[in-house]
């Protein structure tokens, strides 16, 4: 399970305070406590001044020694408008030996060439899911079953037109999935938080999970998966969880909901509202 940042702004907001410096950065989150660290991986992507998606990877804990110096440059040179960031606690769904899950192609976020990608959660058939990939299967480079959602939401936005159409699809192919199996009790997913930017431009977040996964590693007033928002006029800031330890500055993001964020006029134009996705498609948590 992992941690996620991401920022979007009108302005030369730097990413680096919320990624290295703040009380509750995402460097202070990949090593809260030896039995929570984030080990497996980090990564930090953003936009070139052409457009194109830049990712600077690392294939241990940003913590570590020699790590934390890449992690450090890396979000000193990560430049708005958008930038997102990830760190790595690796799932196993295809129970591989250890020494498999690790490596830069299985480091988030990924990107298409247009598009950053970064994921939160686990899908734990992504081997039966690969089928539904289509054209996108042979894109698929590592063994994280987290490279296979984002090649399966490609397809569907690309499909679509529309991220927020896309994404429900994507629910729903795993659902499909689930149900081809013949409905196992472990669920079509645990986690589906997703960061997915289009454009330089725009940024969507999307929360949702499905059970009971204890709390945040620096904020434990907040359950695992819940994510958390920070907007003004001019930027959102959007994590895992708070990245300072001002929390009542943080609007929480629940599952079942996402943001859009949209850089246009000098303003960043943020929208929250409900994933529409049928209640009976998943199990959704009970209200805290």
């Amino acid at each position: 399970m992992c941690r996620l940042f991401g920022l979007l702004t009108s302005d030369a907001t730097p990413a680096e305070p919320w990624l290295v410096h703040t009380n509750r950065s995402l460097l202070a989150q990949s090593h809260a406590s030896p039995e929570t660290a984030q080990p497996d991986g980090w990564g930090i992507g953003w936009f070139s001044p052409e457009g194109r998606p830049h990712v600077i990877k690392g294939v241990k804990g940003a913590f570590e020694p020699g790590e934390r110096e890449r992690f450090e440059q890396a979000a000193h040179e990560a430049a708005p408008p958008l930038v997102i960031g990830h760190l790595r606690h690796a799932s196993n769904p295809m129970r591989l030996p250890p020494s498999e899950l690790t490596g830069l192609p299985n480091s988030q976020p990924f990107e298409s060439h247009t598009a950053l990608f970064a994921h939160n959660g686990a899908i734990p058939f992504p081997r039966e899911t690969r089928p539904y990939l289509g054209v996108y299967e042979k894109e698929v480079k590592g063994v994280n079953d987290s490279e296979v959602l984002f090649w399966l939401l490609v397809r569907n936005v690309r499909e679509i037109s529309d991220p927020l159409r896309g994404y429900v699809r994507t629910v729903e192919d795993l659902a499909r999935v689930h149900k081809e199996l013949g409905r196992p009790d472990v669920p079509a997913f645990s986690g589906l938080n997703v960061l997915f930017a289009p454009s330089p431009s725009e940024l969507w977040v999307f929360c949702l999970w499905t059970g009971d996964h204890g709390t945040g590693l620096l904020d434990k007033g907040r359950r695992y998966y819940e994510m958390t928002y920070r907007a003004t006029p001019h930027a959102v800031v959007v994590g895992s969880e708070p990245f300072d330890g001002e929390g009542a500055r943080w609007t929480t993001l629940g599952s079942g909901r996402y943001l859009h964020a949209v850089r246009e006029h000098g303003r960043v134009e943020v929208t929250v509202a409900r994933i529409p996705i049928p209640e009976a498609l998943v199990l959704l948590p009970a209200p805290a």
